[in-house]
Order: structure tokens, then C-alpha cells, then sequence
């Protein structure tokens, strides 16, 4: 029953009454899992290019820089750092008072490694009067962690990652966000040598991160001879998501409707807002020091050039099947072309007569495309690359997660535990048609891929509906290819501890 507070709401958020209705009967009715063909791999959809190729695309990007092409760096980053300090908020609440598990050693062993040590240094005497050397000789390790994650000190258990302090230099240290500006200096700049970077902050933070911005980013533009236009956006109210009760029927808090973040696939709606042709998609966590970063930009710009090589042949194609003017081998040719080179596979086109090949062909080539880094599987947890069956009876490349997986089917939970691929979420993406125009993203968007999960509010339980994820669901009917990159490319950061590999000193 929607009640005149319901509707109130629901106006003030941009939601409809029959979103509502949609979103409940997917409680009711759960998602498919996704039919898999196999996991991806250099056999089946994942490139690993010669050093002859690898060359030719390095030089489309390099000439494709210098067209007036817009491209832009997307980077989501609204999630909060909370999860990095799990076992340190652990160990405030613990009986003991000294370090005592492997993490707990190991964290208080390196903290002068760490970058935001000396502003440690300094919340520890404004809090306590001590430094952290003092504190540690009395052995109150407590005081030193509270200071480091609470309010009163540095707040890095209420923060977002993007303004932690991850790395040291010798003039200074840098945020995650900081190392994203310098990455768009170094592969994300065209002719115009502005650097487009757009951040998604959730709103609480988003004047933290422009004043971090507005402070950093005249510096990096002289250091690298460019100017920067960076751009925030928070996650779209109307994509929040209505909670359900254990008997599927909405969740109430203090009898309101209880809505919940759609999760990353909400940001399909913020990437659809900017106006570019290539857009670059990696985490805020996934960054290194100037001195790891080499790999970093050969393979960005590699993925990039496999996408406008892609991208140029996709026009010419669309170009010779609009005009009409074509043969039956040239569409053969194009066929080709989808198979062979975008990985889509229709079982069913051997019946078709040339002109319905024509219109198959022209509803695959005229998407979005989207080239995919994929590092080889060394156990992290996630999602990874698989051909899998689509609505329409195709078989394309997708990025799935475990849960759009059935893993009470052998076969299917073989094919996920023996996949020699991880994403890591690195994506190149070509988001115009040949003509020019922009692309609806959210005409791509496969809803039947979101999944469902279980919560709690104020002691009660609640399901909780998540979207197709950014790079998974939401992406799913775009042209999709596979590309290997090397694990130096892969550098997150999950936990306080990881900043201390040696990839982050």
C-alpha cells in the first residue's frame, strides 16, 4: 500500500510507482543465472597481442591523441575507506591492548612506512599530547589507531579512499585522487591537452575532493604541461533502490519507505551524462607510484589502441551496410568480423538470407564497445571474463560475478573456479555510432543481471536489490573484447596492510 508520505517521497527522489512494482517483483521473483559457454581465455576471446601488433596499436592511439576527440577518465570513487580499517576498528573494541594477530603486528611494525605517518604524528599530539613514539613506548597502540581512524584525529575510518594518503615522495605524498590526475597527463590526453578526469563522490565528500582538486591540480598541470578540467558527479537519487521485508513486501524505517544504493551500476546514468567519445574506467584503489607506472600507461594506452583500431573497422562496416552497396561476400566478410575479431556468435545465422544477416549485423556493430583488460587469476576475489549466452540466443564476452553464477551446476562452477583470468577493472570505452551521435547507455543495459542480498536495519533484516553492475550487467549488450595486461597493472588496495607492498612504497 503506497501511502500520500510514500508518493511524497518517491517525487522528491525521482522514482515511479511502477519502478517500485518492478523492483519488488524482482524479490519475488530473484534473477537467472547467466548460461555460461566458457571461461574466457587465450583460446577463447582473450588477446594477447604480438609485439608487431602491440605496436600498431600503441601508434592508433598515439595518432587517435591527436584528433579533436574528447576523451575523459572516469573514475568511481564515493565508496568509503571504512572496510580498509576493518581489523584496526577490531582491534579498538578488542579485550587485549597489544598487538596481537599477524595484522595487528604487522601494521604497528611498519608505521613509519606508511604515507600518512607524520600526519599521524601530529593528530596523536593534538589528541594525546604524545607522539606516536611516545604512545607506542607506553604501549597505548589504542590511542594511536583512534587517532588515526576517529573524527577528533584524521577520520581515515569515515573517509573515502580517494583522500587517503597512499604514497611518498621525496617532495611530498599523494592521494589516490592525485595519482589518477597524473595517469590522465600521461594516456588519457588528446590534442587539446586538457585532461579530463570526472570523479564519482558521494556528496558528503564531494567539497573535500574539489578543494583537494582546486589545490593540486595547477602544480600537475606545470609539471606535465597540461590543464586539467576536473568534474565530480554524485550517484543519482533515483537509481536508489526500494529495501524488502523477508516476506517481500516493501521495508519500512519509523514507517518509511527504505530506499539503498543501487550500487556501482547506478553509475551507468553518470556515464551516460558526459559528453565524450572515449572514456577511461578504472578504480580509485587501482593506482602506483611514478616509478611502477610505466606498465600502467604502455597498457592503457594499448587497450586504447585496440579500441579505435575496432572502432574504425565498426564504422567502415556500418558505413557499407547503410549504403546498400555491398556483396554477399563483403557481408560475409563482416560477419567475419563479429565473430573473429568481437567475439559474438549467433548459432542461428547460417539460415539467415542476406538481407536479415544485414540487420543482425548492423543491430551487433552499432553499440557501444568497450576493450577490457584481464590479468591472470592469482585467487583474488571477484568477478572474471566468460562467453555467455545472451537473451537473444548470442554468445558474446561478458565480465560476471559470482553471483550471476550457478554454483550448484558443476560445470558452470568449474568453469569459474578454473578461470585463468580476474577483471581488474580496467576498461578503454567507445560510447558514439559512426555517425557522431551519442549512445543511450541505458538502452544496454541487460536488467535482468542484478542480484539480490541480505542486510539489516536497526536490528531488522531486509533484502537489498543491487543493479547490473557498471562492468558487468549494465555493460552487457555492448561490443565486448578481452585483452591481457601483466599484474604490475593491478595494484589494489583492500586493506591498510596493502600500502605497504612494495608496489604502494
Amino acid at each position: 500500500m503506497i501511502t500520500l508520505q510514500d508518493k511524497e517521497l518517491l517525487a522528491k527522489k525521482g522514482i515511479t510507482e511502477s519502478q517500485i512494482s518492478e523492483q519488488l517483483a524482482c524479490f519475488r521473483t530473484g534473477f537467472p543465472y547467466l548460461k555460461l559457454s566458457a571461461a574466457a581465455s587465450i583460446e577463447r576471446g582473450v588477446l594477447s597481442p604480438e609485439a608487431s601488433d602491440e605496436k600498431c596499436y600503441l601508434k592508433s592511439w598515439e595518432d587517435y591523441t591527436h584528433t579533436d576527440k574528447t576523451i575523459v577518465k572516469f573514475v568511481p570513487a564515493s565508496g568509503a575507506a571504512s572496510r580498509m580499517f576493518k581489523d584496526l576498528f577490531e582491534f579498538l573494541t578488542a579485550e587485549y591492548n597489544k598487538p596481537t594477530t599477524n595484522f595487528e603486528v604487522t601494521f604497528f611494525t611498519n608505521l613509519t612506512k606508511f604515507a600518512f605517518y607524520n600526519d599521524l604524528d601530529v593528530a596523536c599530539l593534538k589528541i594525546e599530547g604524545k607522539s606516536i613514539s611516545s604512545l607506542l613506548a607506553d604501549e597505548n597502540y589504542k590511542a594511536v589507531v583512534n587517532a588515526l581512524l576517529s573524527e577528533t584525529g584524521l577520520n581515515y575510518g569515515g573517509l573515502p579512499k580517494g583522500l587517503l594518503k597512499f604514497h611518498k615522495y621525496e617532495d611530498g605524498v599523494r592521494t589516490p585522487l592525485e595519482e589518477h590526475l597524473v595517469e590522465g597527463a600521461l594516456y588519457a590526453t588528446g590534442n587539446s591537452s586538457h585532461v579530463n578526469v570526472h570523479f564519482t563522490v558521494s556528496a558528503e565528500h564531494r567539497t573535500l575532493f574539489k578543494e583537494l582538486a582546486e589545490e593540486k591540480v595547477d602544480a600537475y598541470g606545470q609539471k606535465y604541461d597540461r590543464s586539467y578540467n576536473v568534474t565530480f558527479s554524485e550517484q543519482k537519487s533515483n537509481t536508489d533502490t526500494i529495501a524488502a521485508d523477508m516476506k517481500n513486501e516493501p521495508f519500512r524505517d519509523k514507517d518509511k519507505l527504505f530506499f539503498r544504493p543501487g550500487g556501482h551500476g547506478a553509475l551507468i546514468e553518470n556515464l551516460n551524462d558526459l559528453d565524450a567519445d572515449i572514456l577511461f574506467i578504472k578504480n580509485i584503489d587501482n593506482v602506483v607510484p611514478d616509478k611502477l607506472k610505466e606498465d600502467t600507461v604502455r597498457y592503457k594506452k594499448l587497450l586504447a589502441g585496440v579500441l579505435v583500431t575496432l572502432q574504425k573497422q565498426v564504422f567502415e562496416y556500418m558505413e557499407l551496410l547503410d549504403s546498400g552497396q555491398y556483396t554477399h561476400e563483403q557481408v560475409l566478410e563482416v560477419l567475419q568480423f563479429l565473430q573473429k575479431k568481437l567475439f559474438c556468435k549467433n548459432p542461428e545465422t547460417n539460415i539467415l538470407e542476406d538481407v536479415e544477416l544485414v540487420l543482425y549485423l548492423r543491430s551487433k556493430l552499432n553499440r557501444p564497445m568497450r576493450v577490457c583488460g584481464m590479468v591472470k587469476n592469482v585467487g583474488e576475489p571477484g568477478g572474471g571474463p566468460f562467453l555467455a549466452y545472451n537473451q537473444d540466443g548470442t554468445i558474446s564476452l561478458q565480465i560476471l560475478e559470482s553471483s550471476q553464477i550457478d554454483m550448484t551446476n558443476p560445470i558452470s562452477k568449474e568453469m569459474f573456479e578454473k578461470g585463468s583470468y580476474f577483471n581488474p577493472v580496467d576498461l578503454v570505452c567507445a560510447v558514439r555510432d559512426y555517425k557522431g551521435h551519442k549512445f543511450d547507455l541505458s538502452k544496454f543495459v541487460d536488467k535482468a543481471t542484478g542480484f539480490i542480498s541480505y542486510k539489516s536495519k536497526n536490528g531488522k533484516e531486509l533484502k537489498a536489490l543491487e543493479l547490473p553492475g557498471l562492468w558487468n550487467g549494465a555493460m552487457s549488450d555492448w561490443n565486448t573484447v578481452f585483452v591481457e595486461v601483466p599484474l604490475t597493472t593491478f595494484n589494489p588496495v583492500k586493506t591498510v596492510n596493502d600500502l605497504l607492498r612494495d608496489q604502494h612504497q
